[in-house]
């Protein structure tokens, strides 16, 4: 006669825990479940994430907390490994509960608490580009600012996401160790709403330099305004929605000197200000091209002192270059150009000698995207994904 066996409930404070059932015999054992970092760890690497493992069986419920919120993670397809999505935030205390079972044989539960070492020395954020609820043109890159220089790029750029309403492909570029800047492969799709996420807790950026806070913000992507200058015609047209809204007649620069030639690209409209004080670089009061000037409506497109701005020489509109490398335009219709732009919108300029340089303002859409790729710390593209 075949004896049924009684397995009790063991929920063990270490790494592994095993189930408990009334099974016959012949049965297969429970489950065993591991967990890492182990259960009762005092001081376990946050650089490295959550992991539960079902042997024998296959996990039914994995539930992490730490500071009363529940830690995101994923479960793989076979049902056995999950990970947390992020890395563990410094000097925080992780509960874990998770069972495992295996068709009607016994389950098991393994429940316990670990804690992650606290870090010495942080780097977090220190300015984010766009600003949090901010409306921007359809060409608006993503810059982060970081406080320390980012050795390990790769684990730093593992940890941004994006997510937008409209999915669309972008990749990450390092501009220096202190900045990295998303930009999209095509310009964002108008009118949709951008989440960006740094899941920084945890990430080591350095030797003994990690993230303890997570940063997120939003802004809106607006409706679609795109300007196209030709230096040659001395014309603009600005179109919205694909239509042509406004033409302008304008004068670019006189390029006289590399320094009066308005560069030729994809410019982005950066901030603007009403008045503007221009100053001729590299000259002082008394020198032949000195000037000292408030501008009215303008708009800067680069940092090498490049403006739409508003000028009263209307006779040179239409028909002649001679700014010191602006594009200036009659006053009421730069008014309005000033008025109905985003940051982030583009204006590409043609018909001059000087290119605009990719690292000049906001010019990163000079660089074809394999280019813009090269620039990644982990040389793939990221699917901004649905927001939430």
């Amino acid at each position: 006669m075949r004896r049924a066996a009684v397995i009790c409930l063991v929920v063990l404070t270490g790494q592994v825990a095993v189930g408990c059932s009334a099974v016959n015999g012949d049965a297969p054992p429970p489950p065993v479940i591991r967990v890492s970092p182990a259960f009762d760890t005092a001081r376990a690497r946050p650089d490295q994430a959550l992991v539960v493992r079902a042997k024998g069986g296959t996990l039914r419920t994995v539930r992490v907390y730490a500071a009363g919120a529940q830690v995101p993670g994923v479960l793989d397809k076979a049902g056995r490994t999950w990970r947390s999505s992020w890395t563990l935030t410094p000097g925080a205390e992780y509960s874990v509960t998770a069972t495992a079972a295996s068709g009607d044989g016994p389950a098991t539960m393994a429940v316990g608490r670990f804690r992650t070492r606290a870090a010495k020395r942080t780097f977090g954020l220190r300015a984010t580009t766009p600003l949090p609820g901010e409306t921007v043109g359809v060409g608006m890159p993503i810059i982060l600012d970081f406080d320390t220089p980012i050795l390990d790029k790769a684990a730093v750029e593992r940890a941004l996401e994006v997510r937008a309403a409209s999915p669309v492909e972008g990749a990450w570029r390092w501009t220096s160790d202190t900045q990295a800047v998303y930009r999209t492969r095509s310009y964002w799709p108008a009118r949709q709403a951008v989440t960006v996420t740094a899941h920084l807790a945890g990430v080591r950026a350095a030797s003994g330099v990690y993230g303890t806070v997570n940063r997120s913000f939003a802004f809106t992507v607006g409706r679609e305004q795109i300007s196209s200058i030709d230096t040659r015609t001395h014309q603009m047209v600005v179109s919205r929605d694909q239509r042509a809204r406004k033409r302008m007649a304008i004068s670019a620069g006189m390029a006289t000197t590399r320094e009066y030639t308005t560069t030729s690209g994809v410019h982005l409209t950066m901030d603007k200000g009403n008045p503007v004080r221009m100053i001729s670089p590299g000259r002082v009061k008394g020198e032949p091209g000195f000037y000292d000037l408030l501008i009215d409506y303008a708009v800067r497109i680069s940092n090498s002192g490049e403006y739409v701005h508003a000028r009263d020489n209307v006779w040179a509109q239409g028909r002649a270059n001679v700014s010191h490398g602006c594009i200036n335009a009659r006053p009421d219709q730069a008014a309005w150009f000033y008025t109905t732009s985003l940051r982030g919108d583009p204006v590409t300029i043609t018909g001059t000698t000087r290119a605009l340089e990719w690292n000049n303002g906001w010019g990163f859409w000079q660089l074809p995207w394999d280019e813009w790729r090269l620039g990644s710390a982990l040389h793939n593209p990221v699917q901004a994904g649905l927001e939430r």
